[in-house]
């Protein structure tokens, strides 16, 4: 029994369905599921070089709050990309932020999470002291003499916020300067690096 061959245009038409079934998974996976995201400065070297890629995990953030600990991509407040602070409420330039504007900016960040709801912060030397007690940090670059170093006061985190610092310390624009991110800024946490390939492994 001869089997027919299939057309030309039979052909053409699987093939533009088959490449089109694959683009929108591959867009349904990075809106919901995995993202890769590009790192854009030098805040979290030595973790993170610039141009580093990573994998964020969007899908993780709806299950469960971030931990002290993780490296997560988030909208960081209006204005923290320009220069100047851009606190929430009024505080000097020795103080910390303790609470950002209500409006969240465009652009995407990714920082390490040094404390959370409830907890009580300072800075000494670019390290954290979470709760009366040094956070063990063995990723934190020195922050040496620059800005942002030594900070005086405590805070408490609000409810639902988690205070992000960059492992660079010296070189972090981060909520040191404009507060902690509220809960629903975040878009997931980074937990793996493909690029480049010496670099391949989990974070």
């Amino acid at each position: 029994m001869k089997t027919k061959k299939k057309s030309a245009g039979g052909s053409l038409v699987e093939l533009v369905v088959i490449v089109a079934v694959a683009l929108g998974l591959a867009l349904g996976i990075q809106a919901f599921l995995v993202k890769p995201y590009r790192i854009p400065s030098e805040s979290m070297v030595p973790t993170l070089e610039i141009n580093q890629r990573v994998l964020v995990n969007r899908l993780g953030n709806n299950f469960g709050d971030p931990q002290v600990g993780d490296i997560m991509v988030f909208h960081p407040p209006i204005g923290a990309t320009s220069d100047g602070r851009t606190c929430g409420v009024e505080v000097s330039e020795n103080e910390l932020c303790p609470r950002p504007v209500n409006k969240k900016a465009d652009v995407n960040f990714i920082k390490r999470v040094v404390a959370g709801p409830g907890d009580r912060l300072r800075v000494r030397d670019g390290h954290v002291i979470l709760n009366g007690k040094p956070l063990d940090e063995p990723y934190a670059r020195p922050c040496g003499e620059g800005p942002g170093c030594d900070f005086p006061g405590e805070i408490t985190i609000p409810k639902d916020h988690w205070f992000m610092m960059g492992d660079n310390r010296g070189q972090s624009d981060d909520s040191r300067f404009w507060g902690p991110v509220p809960r629903d800024w975040f878009i997931g946490g980074a937990f793996a690096t493909y690029w480049p390939p010496k670099k391949l492994g989990l974070l």
